[in-house]
Order: structure tokens, then sequence, then C-alpha cells
């Protein structure tokens, strides 16, 4: 893609509005614009990200045996009675009555919504485990909208719902999704720490939060510090039999919100215990029969009596994903995208628009990344060298490959690798190999 044909309104200076790192960056990158309170429109380079992260999101979903469908963002008030949880909701639920008298809300959540669908279709223990999930825009009429993506009220989330013949299974599938969790987070260049959460009116036993640490993070955290060189996968799963043992391995090693932490009974050393901020972008819960049995989603047990699914529900914020990287990854110059989530893996600058030799390398080079395989966007405006790496900068694509006169005349090109500041001079067609193999 060329710069002068893409739609990229970056900005140089912060909107008053931003008030956290996430929003003036995504702002500034052209990645998103406001169209009211707490609802945005996704700009072309926001859009790009947004899709890798469904992309990985999805990926991970399906290889933990999850299937997507895909529910409206439209549905009707007699299911969340249901259930009780209409009345109880409160005024984040929006409400709405169509031209026939019928009340319907727009969705926050979908765990009435596919008991619906699964009582009325699984009947026999023989059609279980099941996981559902889908991606799909949500809507929570936040009191006080803010933060950008971070706090609004138009969101875009995955949720799963695993429904099981009995508690024994429900932890299996459990399992199953926090060892899912911890690679979807892991693929996309993140250190998500699992941690121990008060389930609250969900009820259940079961309940983690996965929080990325960030200094900005709205959260206060507390954890072993073992968190902070550990990998987590470098544990081989290999089944269904290993998904116990290492829920019970990582579980075991304290990481807590403030919510629950309470310093008498923490394992770690006070000395020891990593104090910081985080930010939530995934939580998971095993809720039992709490909305299967009002719903009277039950199926027939091998003994012949019938009986309540047990359910478990699993959410990922999508969008909210973005911000949180985002806070996770920047410096002073704007964002530094993780290579897996980036928009475009490679800036190709030409710092010499009118010079005929750079802009003929240029438009060569743009050629075979293309042929390759490589994401490039290709600043090709007549803008001063400065203000190229600038808005390279800004943007944050993780290789930036620089054509200029000087170097042309010695036969090379520069790499500069944006997460570390490192630049290397190189032939051009050894510039190309390292691109189109990383």
């Amino acid at each position: 893609m060329r710069l002068t044909s893409y739609f990229l309104p970056t900005l140089r200076e912060t909107p008053s509005e931003a008030q956290i790192v996430s929003h003036r960056l995504m702002l500034r990158a052209g990645m998103i614009r406001q169209s009211s309170a707490g609802i945005y429109s996704w700009l072309p380079l926001g859009l790009r990200v947004l899709r890798k992260i469904e992309m990985i999101v999805r990926e991970e979903q399906d290889r933990a045996g999850a299937i997507e469908l895909l529910m409206p963002t439209i549905q009707p008030a007699e299911l969340w009675r249901e259930s009780g949880r209409y009345d109880d909701y409160g005024k984040e639920m929006l409400r709405i009555t169509d031209r026939h008298e019928r009340e319907m809300l727009y969705g926050p959540t979908n765990e009435e919504l596919i008991t619906d669908i699964v009582r009325g279709t699984i009947k026999s223990y023989r059609d279980l485990p099941k996981n559902l999930y889908h991606i799909q825009w949500k809507f929570r009429d936040e009191v006080r909208p803010r933060f950008g993506i971070m706090r609004g009220r138009e969101f875009l989330m995955k949720d799963a719902y695993s429904f099981d013949l009995d508690e024994e299974g429900a932890r299996l599938s459990y399992y199953k999704m926090f060892y899912c969790y911890l690679r979807t987070f892991a693929r996309m260049g993140l250190r998500a720490i699992p941690m121990r959460a008060d389930t609250g009116p969900i009820g259940g036993d079961l309940s983690h939060e996965f929080i990325i640490l960030a200094e900005t993070g709205e959260s206060g955290v507390f954890c072993d510090p073992a968190w902070l060189t550990s990998d987590v996968l470098a544990d081989s799963v290999t089944g269904d039999a290993d998904l116990e043992p290492f829920f019970k391995r990582w579980s075991s090693v304290y990481a807590a919100t403030d919510e629950i932490h309470d310093p008498a009974t923490c394992p770690v050393a006070a000395e020891s215990l990593v104090a910081t901020r985080g930010i939530e972008v995934g939580h998971i819960f095993s809720f039992g029969t709490k909305y299967s049995k009002p719903m009277g989603a039950r199926v027939m047990a091998p003994g012949g009596e019938e009986v309540d699914l047990v359910m478990g529900s699993y959410g990922i914020g999508v969008s909210r994903l973005l911000g949180a990287i985002i806070e996770a990854s920047h410096d002073d110059a704007g964002i530094i995208w993780p290579e897996a989530v980036a928009p475009f893996k490679v800036v190709l600058i030409n710092i010499r628009a009118a010079d005929a030799a750079c802009v003929a390398a240029s438009d060569d080079l743009y050629q075979k990344l293309q042929a390759a395989g490589v994401e490039v966007i290709y600043d090709d405006r007549a803008d001063s060298a400065g203000a190229k790496f600038a808005n390279a900068d800004l943007i944050g694509i993780p290789y930036q490959l620089t054509v200029g006169p000087r170097g042309l005349a010695n036969g090379v090109v520069e790499i500069k690798t944006r997460a570390t500041g490192e630049k290397i001079e190189l032939a051009i067609d050894a510039a190309l190999a390292k691109l189109s193999t990383r």
C-alpha cells in the first residue's frame, strides 16, 4: 500500500479529550475517530490491527475445540427475564421497544441467548461436551465512557460458553480455556498473567482474570516475581490428561488483583512481591447451573434421568486488547507493535522523493516485498525525511526500511527495528531476504 493512496489521517497534536496513552496514540496515529461518546469508527490502520487480533483469538479458540457461531446484537427481553437478570442488570443495558411493542435489548453479553439455543437443540449426554463461541459487537451504556476504546460503550468481544454433563467435565472445559488463553496472548507478544478473581454474582469457585502488566493499568495487581521471567508455553500440553497438571502448576504461582489480595495470607514474602498495575484483557468463569437451571437447559444423563447442564463462560475483549497492547508497548515517539498484530510488517521510506534513483530503488523494493508476501506500507510522499521517520515511529510498524541517495551510492539500505531502535545497513538483496524470512 502506497501512503499517497492510503487513508491515514495522523495528527501532530494530541486531542484534548485523550487522557491515557492508548487513546492519545490511537487518535494521533489515525486509527480511530469518535462518532459519539464512547463509540468509535475504526479507520483502516486500526481495523487492520483489530482483524489481526481477532484472527489469533479465532485460531486459538478453534485449536481448543470451540465451535464458532454468530449471535445477533439485539436480544429479546423475555430470555433475560427467564434468567432473572433483566431487572437486575441496571442502566448499562440499552433497552429497546420495536414497532410491535416487543421489548428488546442491545446485548451486553450472551449467556441467556446461547442457553436458549442449546436447550432447544441438545437433549442427550451423547451430544456433550460443547463449547460455542462468537466474536461480536456489544454495547454497555457506561455512565462516563472514557479512555477511548478501553472504556467505551460499543466494543468487540469474543465470548465462549461451555456446556457439560457434570462438574468434572466443566472443570476440563475450564482448563482448556485457561491454556488456550495463555497461548492466545503469548502469540500476540504479550505476557498475560492469570490472576485469581472474585466470581461475584456469577458464582462458582473458578474464576481468573488475565492481566497485562502496564504502569498505566486500571487495576492494582500483586504477583510472584516468577511470573516476570516464566515461559508458560514451554510446558508441553499434548492432550486432555496434561491439562489439569498444567492448570494446577500455573494457578498455584501467586497472582491476584487488589480486590482479593490479602497481605496476611499472601504466600510471597513482602520484600519479593511484585506490586504493580495491570489491564484486564480476558476473564473466565465456571458458574455451574446458574443459567441452565432457571432456563430449563437439561439433558438426559446415562442413567436416564434429566440433569441441568453445567456451564462456563470465557471472554476476551478483542477491541480492548488493542488499547492494552499500546499501553504496555510504546515510547515517547509512538506505538511499538508486536509483529504478530502489527498493521504492516515493514514501512518502506524513500527519504528523497525527488531523486529518480531513490524512487526507482524504492519502487523495486516495494514490488519485491509484496511479491514475497510481506505486508508493507510505502511512504512515497514528498514530505521531509524527518516527518517520515516521525510518522513511522508514531504508527509503530516493526521494521523501517529506508532508502536514501547516500546509501544507494554504497549499494546499501537501512533497516531499523522499531522495538529496540537498532539500525543496520545491508545490501538490497540481503535486506529483502532478511525481511522476507522473519
